[in-house]
């Protein structure tokens, strides 16, 4: 008597371009992307109704998002800062080098302290307590420091950036050791892996969703500080053009700037959130079954 080998039909999880056409159907069968629509125009229209529709009086002296947008597609600015001005796009791509910089240098240093950090805990006892002093200190009060540290005006606005985005990576990636199951340390010590098998194949893929979350999250931080560095000793960038327009009285520019650098950061993230996808499929084909 032949016994047949039952079939096992096993849904595949789509992969790659597949799956972000998938996700992209599956979102517009949602209220997600309509949701965010309508927050975007209640902001706008809030934005419009305060500054031009009934003029405030706190808000009186703001640029309306009509003025705004005129100004930032005029061929011919008024305030000599357009979509259509040369110098506007040296002000976005030097602070876009500087963030690459910094962002890379902070990735670099932070993502093997971490990992080391949260597999020893020697190392930790040494490094941590040093961490949590540094951290809590506010970036501008570093920035003194920075000046008489490095000289001209580059080096000291990449410090202060890579240096906040550092404790982020570093304190995103530390939590993504802590939280691997203790049971796969036991279970690969009693097949009788080597300590550094553990780590290359157990710490650093079982910390990789917390790693490129920190990244995201130290991106962002990396931005701000970025700016509040070239507000005060910057000499280009959207942060000292932000800072430019406001001492001379332009603010169409500031807003201008403003805008600008939340599009540039939400495009960053955007960036680091691929490669983090990219980077970790088996995770992402996990929740596309899950349904998530």
């Amino acid at each position: 008597m032949t016994q047949k080998n039952p079939t096992v039909n096993i849904k595949e999880a789509p992969t790659g371009l597949a799956l972000k056409i998938y996700n992209w159907k599956k979102s517009l069968k949602t209220l997600t992307p309509y949701l965010m629509l309508v927050g975007i125009s209640l902001w706008l229209g809030t934005y419009y109704l305060f500054v031009e529709g009934w003029e405030l009086p706190r808000f009186n002296k703001l640029p309306g998002p009509v003025e705004v947008i005129t100004e930032w597609i005029n061929p011919d600015p008024d305030w000599g800062i357009s979509m259509f001005s040369p110098i506007y796009y040296e002000h976005i791509m030097i602070s876009c080098r500087r963030i690459m910089i910094a962002f890379t240098i902070a990735t670099c240093l932070g993502v093997p302290l971490g990992l080391f950090m949260g597999w020893s805990k020697t190392f930790r006892d040494y490094t941590f307590p040093i961490l949590e002093v540094l951290r809590p200190i506010p970036i501008l009060a570093w920035v003194p420091l920075a000046i008489l540290m490095f000289s001209g005006f580059e080096t000291p606005v990449i410090y202060l950036a890579t240096l906040a985005s550092l404790f982020v990576t570093t304190l995103n990636t530390l939590l993504g050791v802590e939280s691997i199951d203790k049971e796969y340390f036991r279970a690969a010590k009693c097949l009788g892996s080597k300590p550094h098998h553990v780590f290359l194949h157990i710490v650093v893929p079982g910390s990789l969703p917390f790693i490129f979350t920190g990244l995201q999250i130290s991106i962002g931080v990396a931005w701000f500080s970025l700016v509040a560095a070239e507000m005060v000793s910057g000499e280009f960038g959207l942060g000292y053009m932000i800072m430019d327009s406001y001492m001379n009285i332009t603010y169409v520019t500031m807003v201008i700037g403003m805008l600008t650098l939340g599009f540039v950061g939400w495009v960053s993230s955007a960036l680091v959130r691929l490669a983090g996808n990219r980077m970790m499929q088996w995770r992402v084909r996990a929740l596309a079954l899950e349904g998530r």
